[in-house]
């Protein structure tokens, strides 16, 4: 099943806009996206409406009565999914004392964390939380309490990710990852590594997401070639997906065993998603090296390239958000995709797609192309190529649903100097008195 169902359309009787209840979405007016530039290096109009995308037409042909967004200078690409977050335990780093997992505390960092990957451009996200323990379903409630608050917004999916599932302890996580599946868990997620039998708890989660029809989303580090090959049999033809990450000790095997594992991945449709901004806490127990060494280790991400040419499909999330695993996460799939085509493992293209197609893909998503009959999920970023706003891609709109969700604008200022000046470095304008002129700061300016 998707991440993200479809909401039910109302009924004949019932009043076309009735009075919308705690988290139902706003209904999108049409809208007219003027003058972007797309990928292949068309300008274009594209018009929106009730949620996808309606036409696409040469730049000043769509004039039809409508809101319309100026869109001169951007790059208009299909928007950008997380596939990896935790967003219950987001923004912590900095906190003193134990972690509060007070329902509202989780349901606001959650909120909170959400958005600041919306801003960026991820307009679904799927969020990984721990049941089980002494908090038992309270984190999974928050979470899902926070994603009916964000619906209109972004679309977020909980995975819950039980602990042990095997042994004596093994009955009671089996009944409360049954149990968050009937709250609103849409996809069954683990962690094998910390398991005392990884592979009973594989055979336990995907027996599970069988019996309900759950996608499966697990944290293993893949550092164990065996492991991977008995995952990748079990999960061989299990519907809707399996998806595994952060994987990032597949990097450190030997190249001919990682190509091994490799080719059994692809065979069984097993998508990888890697993290290349640092690790995530979802393996913070398992037994590690420690200091520089465990550091290195948690820093290496999946070989992309590798997987790729194997036939896996590989997608890329944040991970942590500015908590104790990664202190300065920032949530942004661009930086992602800039990692993966700045250390050479794919082309800028390839890199935006692990953020976007293969990401979308792996959480169960429809396609998204910047073409007519399409959903209207859509980023626009200051730049006219993919490597150049995976460069400096500062400036963002964000259109979620067919309607602009968030809005990043940045201005770089040079001080006043005879160089500056002589070199006639773009300016930001903006009108006045009938002409345009820079903002009064005095100095070149270039939009960000």
């Amino acid at each position: 099943m998707p991440d993200s169902q479809p909401q039910p359309q109302p009924q004949p009787h019932q009043p076309r806009h009735p009075a919308r209840s705690e988290g139902a979405a706003p209904e999108a007016a049409t809208l007219v996206l003027g003058g972007a530039r797309l990928a292949d290096g068309r300008t274009v109009d594209v018009r929106l409406s009730g949620g996808r995308i309606e036409a696409v037409g040469t730049a000043g042909s769509l004039t039809a009565p409508a809101a319309r967004v100026d869109l001169n200078g951007y790059l208009l690409l299909p928007a950008p999914a997380e596939p990896h977050a935790h967003c219950d335990t987001a923004l912590t780093a900095d906190v003193e004392g134990p972690l509060s997992y007070a329902p509202e505390d989780i349901q606001r960092r959650t909120t909170e964390a959400a958005l600041l990957h919306l801003g960026h451009g991820a307009t679904a996200l799927r969020t990984h939380v721990r049941i089980g323990g002494v908090h038992g379903l309270r984190s999974l409630e928050a979470v899902l309490s926070a994603r009916r608050a964000l619906r209109g917004l972004a679309d977020l999916t909980a995975v819950a990710v039980p602990r042990v599932l095997t042994g004596a302890a093994g009955a009671d996580g089996l009944a409360m990852l049954r149990d968050a599946v009937k709250m609103g868990a849409t996809v069954i997620g683990g962690c094998p590594d910390l398991d005392p039998d990884p592979t009973g708890h594989a055979e336990a989660v995907l027996s599970v997401a069988a019996e309900h029809g759950c996608a499966v989303d697990l944290h293993t580090d893949g550092t164990d070639p065996a492991r991977l090959s008995r995952l990748a049999a079990m999960a061989g033809g299990l519907r809707p997906g399996v998806s595994i990450g952060p994987c990032g000790g597949l990097g450190l095997l030997p190249r001919e065993v990682a190509a091994r594992a490799a080719d059994q991945l692809a065979a069984a449709g097993v998508t990888v998603v890697c993290l290349p901004q640092g690790d995530c806490g979802g393996l913070e127990e398992r037994a590690a090296p420690s200091g520089p060494a465990r550091a290195a280790h948690a820093a290496h991400c999946a070989p992309a390239r590798l997987l790729r040419a194997a036939g896996v499909r590989v997608a890329a999330g944040s991970g942590a958000l500015r908590d104790a695993a990664n202190p300065v996460g920032r949530g942004d799939p661009l930086e992602a995709a800039y990692l993966l085509a700045s250390r050479g493992e794919l082309r800028p293209e390839e890199a935006y797609d692990a953020v976007c197609g293969s990401a979308r893909a792996a959480m169960g998503l429809a396609e998204v192309r910047v073409e007519a009959g399409f959903p209207a999920e859509l980023l626009a970023v200051r730049g006219e190529g993919v490597a150049a706003v995976l460069s400096l891609a500062y400036s963002r709109i964000v259109v979620h649903r067919g309607r602009v969700v968030a809005r990043t604008s940045a201005v770089r200022e040079y001080c006043d100097s005879a160089v500056a000046v002589a070199l006639d470095l773009p300016r930001q304008s903006r009108a006045r008195d009938g002409g345009s002129s820079g903002s009064g700061s005095g100095g070149p300016q270039q939009p960000g």
